[in-house]
Parts: C-alpha cells; structure tokens; sequence
C-alpha cells in the first residue's frame, strides 16, 4: 500500500493527529477500566503515525511496533519519548510483558482468520495476566456499509487532499476494498493524482469473540459513539488475560 511506503510522510495531512483525541481517551478509558492495577505499559501494534499514542502516552508508557518504516519515523517526531520497534502484528515476538495490548484500525488488514488468530495471539503473547487488550476494527461484517469520504490538510510548503471509497465487491468472502485517490500538491505548486488499493478483513461478531477467547482473554464487545451532531458508533472488542 502506497499510503505506507512512498507517501507515508503524507500521513499527518491525510489523517491530522489532533482529531485522535477523543477516541484515544475512549480507548484509554476501556483499557484502564478492564485491566487489573496497577496499569502503565501499553504495547500498540500497528501504530502507523502515532496519532493515537500522541494523546495516550499522558496516561501510559507506550512502545509502538509498525511494519512500517516511514510510518515509524513520521511517529518518532512526534512520540520522540517512546520506544519505537519496527516489525509485523503477526509474528513480532519481544518477549515481554505489558499491562495493556492496543490493536486499532490497523487490525483490518488482517483479510484472513489466520491472519487474525496471529495478530491477536501476539496480543496475548505480551499481555500479562490480569491486563488488557482492545482491538479497534473499522468494522465487523454485521455493521459494514460501503460509502464514500473526503479529507485533507494544508500543510507548509505542501497539500494534500483525498477521496475514499469503501466497497465490498464478494460479500461471500472475508475482505473488503478501499480504495484512495490522493491529490498531492507539492511546494512547486504541481499537483499529483495517486491511486491506492487497499484489501481489509471482515469477521463477525462471533469470529471475534471466539478468537480472543481462544487466545487466553475473557472476551467481550463495547461500543461508543462519537460525540457531534451523527456522531458514529463504533465497536471494540476488550479481553482481559486469564491466568496461564
């Protein structure tokens, strides 16, 4: 995915970091809620831009793992206090132990349920019993609907503005698209059109739950809604590490 390789400095202008507050608080506020105290390392897989750990790390120490390395160092400018590690929610392995796992957008580009059953393994492989760990998917298949979004900033020197479009062109399968057009406006004051694919996985509720449980979490669902006039409710998936 472009997004993540060639155009990864780009994020701070598709995706401002200061529009994760609200959700981050969200975010925190389940896990200190699920979790056994005392509660202050948070192990975030799939971090990207560090957007969510910008606003995180007041209540956590926080190590953020990408597979990404232009996505790691755009976080690094602005998490310079945190441990940065390069490696895939699947397979990293750090061989430690935090209070809290954090999982957010990023686990929906696991498109397989071997895929899933990795991620969230790795989940529980660094979750200390009695902590907690909340995965954030865009969606599960009994609330997916395709649709279409706009954004962009203007940042120094440079702009970017971008079209997304969500579709599910096999729902008899596990994946949908999304599919992103960038227009990127650069500091000579050319403008660039950028397409970009990108393949994310669907599950259901049950498949969720039957996962982190197997895992070795106590498994629930929540949901919050976004404040704002048609604020969107969203849905996230909390386990608490059982005891080996």
């Amino acid at each position: 995915m472009k997004l993540y390789r060639e155009l990864a400095d780009w994020w701070p202008l598709l995706s401002p970091p200061e529009e994760y507050e609200e959700e981050a608080g969200v975010y925190t506020k389940f896990l200190l809620e699920a979790a056994s105290p005392p509660v202050r390392t948070l192990l975030e897989l799939g971090s990207g831009g560090g957007s969510n750990a910008l606003h995180m790390k007041r209540r956590f120490d926080i190590t953020l793992v990408d597979l990404s390395p232009g996505m790691l160092e755009v976080s690094r400018k602005l998490n310079p206090e945190c441990e940065h590690l390069e490696g895939d929610m699947r397979t990293v392995r750090l061989n430690r132990h935090f209070d809290c796992v954090f999982i957010h957008d990023a686990i929906c580009y696991m498109a397989t349920l071997d895929d899933l059953r990795a991620a969230i393994r790795t989940a529980a492989a660094h979750c200390r019993p009695g902590g907690a760990a909340l995965f954030a998917p865009d969606y599960v298949r009994e609330t997916f609907h395709g649709g279409s979004a706009h954004g962009g900033q203007d940042g120094e020197n440079r702009s970017l503005r971008y079209l997304e479009w969500t579709w599910d062109p096999d729902p008899a399968d596990s994946t949908y698209l999304a599919d992103y057009v960038y227009a990127l406006r650069g500091e000579d004051g050319e403008v660039r059109v950028v397409h970009d694919r990108h393949i994310e996985g669907l599950f259901s509720r049950l498949e969720w739950l039957e996962l982190i449980d197997e895992a070795g979490f106590a498994a629930r669902r929540a949901e919050f809604t976004l404040d704002g006039p048609g604020g969107e409710t969203l849905e996230l998936f909390v386990g608490v590490r059982r005891p080996d």
